[in-house]
């Protein structure tokens, strides 16, 4: 039998999935760091260049500051940053050295494994993004073989690009990496050997999603074709459109004779917190989802399959729902069978949705399409359907698109930003409105304590405080007493 470790995604994937990204802040992750760090995870999927957005522009927090205070928590643990090709925080094309600079930065502050998830499959990129990292002080590099159905997207396709990133010493492991749950156990059966046979020694993991019903039968079968890591969530952040839940996933393995190296007490703990979390915030939980045969034809990612119903329902079109999805596959075709992942989930599902309630198809075409099919994502597998590309490259925006300037040198963009910022600060301050940057330093540090049980109290307190008409509050129990009186300069951070 195998042994197996997890890896833990509740504070970023399991918190993008089930809670819009918005669930989790500085102090909610140090409310569970050091009892993540006792498990014995193999690594925490930690941030991304969207969450680190997200910490500025929604939570008025310093991502660079989480970073390292989790990473003072978790001194066993590596934290994983996820990249997803040339970008950071933007949706802009990154120079190579922005790209560098990032790369650096993010592992002087505490980042240790880096996930390169390149939307295209695009296994030059990777190696070039495995090189820099490695360079700028990265420990560990892993790279993904994003998963997809598609008529391209066969067993041979995945090894080929799995041989390819294993040639690189720069690249520690491979693992694949399932955004829809669209792999089934009896195509991981083909696949997963597939790939191993190309990998070698090289260690092999899988993230996969509940979606429909297929990863947690996929992860019981994966370490009988080499996969030694299988990436999961906890508590309320898993399930649902979230990754296999890490207890249920532990309980089963083991049943099946299968060795799994971690401190369950502390991994129950885990999954009791981030449960209390969503109780204690409102915020939705994860349950299991039945099989839906359409998913696979759309392959949607669930947070985007609420966003398309809304948008139809909010439209007065949403008995279009069922066009909209069979002219998503059709785009997808179209345009060279685009993995369904952000930025291309997006895409795709725009420009289905303005084909079906326009005058004609491609009679609107979004400005992210037209940057696709200019190459600013990368090379599509398959070339474009030469009427649809003909029809793209007729158009006058697509002439000023393609005029656009790459992003600035760092010399010059520091010059316009101010040339002594850290690069913490500069990498923001280059990639996102100044407002909000300055928004985020103005807040000061965030807070660091969170305890979910407390959440009532606190709720209690806040509300009391809001009222003019109270000017102290007073609480009396045997062994207790707070007692606050207003003050008239405070302005207490929520």
């Amino acid at each position: 039998m195998a042994d197996v470790r997890l890896v833990e995604t509740s504070l970023r994937d399991g918190n993008q999935c089930v809670w819009a990204a918005l669930g989790i802040d500085t102090a909610r992750t140090l409310g569970i760091a050091s009892v993540m760090d006792r498990v014995g995870f193999k690594a925490i999927d930690f941030t991304t260049s969207t969450h680190m957005g997200v910490a500025v522009r929604y939570k008025r927090e310093d991502p660079w500051e989480r970073i390292r205070l989790t990473a003072q928590a978790t001194p066993r643990t590596p934290l994983q940053f996820m990249s997803t090709g040339f970008r950071f925080i933007s949706w802009e094309t990154a120079s190579p050295e922005f790209m560098e600079l990032a790369f650096r930065a993010l592992a002087r502050n505490g980042i240790r494994r880096f996930c390169l998830a390149d939307p295209m499959n695009d296994a030059d990129a990777n190696i070039a993004c495995a090189q820099m990292i490695k360079r700028g002080g990265g420990e560990y590099v892993i790279a993904a073989l994003v998963f997809t159905i598609s008529p391209i997207h066969d067993d041979r396709y995945y090894a080929e690009r799995a041989r390819a990133l294993a040639a690189c010493t720069f690249i520690d492991a491979l693992y694949v990496k399932d955004p829809g749950g669209l792999l089934a156990p009896k195509r991981a059966a083909t696949l997963l050997p597939a790939i191993k046979a190309q990998i070698g020694a090289k260690p092999l993991e899988l993230h996969s999603h509940c979606t429909i019903g297929f990863a947690e039968h996929s992860y019981i079968d994966a370490p009988e074709y080499g996969v030694s890591a299988l990436q999961c969530a906890s508590g309320a952040a898993a399930d649902g459109i979230s990754n296999p839940p890490s207890g249920r996933t532990v309980a089963n393995l083991r049943a099946l004779g299968h060795r799994v190296d971690v401190d369950t007490e502390a991994l129950a703990d885990v999954e009791r917190y981030f449960t209390r979390l969503a109780e204690a915030e409102g915020l939705p939980a994860g349950a299991p989802q039945g099989f839906d045969a359409r998913y696979q034809h759309h392959q949607l990612p669930g947070g985007m399959v609420g966003t398309m119903r809304r948008h139809l329902r909010e439209s007065r079109v949403a008995h279009l729902e069922a066009a909209v999805i069979e002219e998503l596959g059709r785009v997808r075709q179209e345009l060279g069978w685009p993995i369904v992942m952000t930025p291309f989930s997006q895409i795709l599902l725009t420009q289905a949705v303005m084909n079906v309630t326009g005058r004609e198809r491609y009679s609107i075409v979004p400005d992210e399409l037209i940057r696709y099919a200019l190459g600013r994502f990368g090379k599509p597998t398959v070339p474009i359907d030469a009427k649809v590309m003909e029809r793209i490259e007729s158009m006058p925006r697509t002439r000023e698109l393609a005029a656009e300037p790459p992003m600035a040198p760092i010399e010059e963009l520091r010059k316009q930003l101010g040339p002594n910022l850290s690069d913490e600060e500069f990498l923001l301050r280059a990639t996102m409105p100044q407002t909000q940057v300055d928004a985020m330093r103005a807040a000061g540090p965030a807070p660091r304590h969170y305890d979910p049980s407390a959440r009532p109290a606190i709720e209690l307190i806040r509300r009391l405080a809001a009222r003019r008409d109270v000017e102290q509050i007073a609480i009396d129990k045997p062994g207790f007493r707070l007692s606050l009186r207003r003050s008239p300069a405070a302005t207490p951070r929520s």
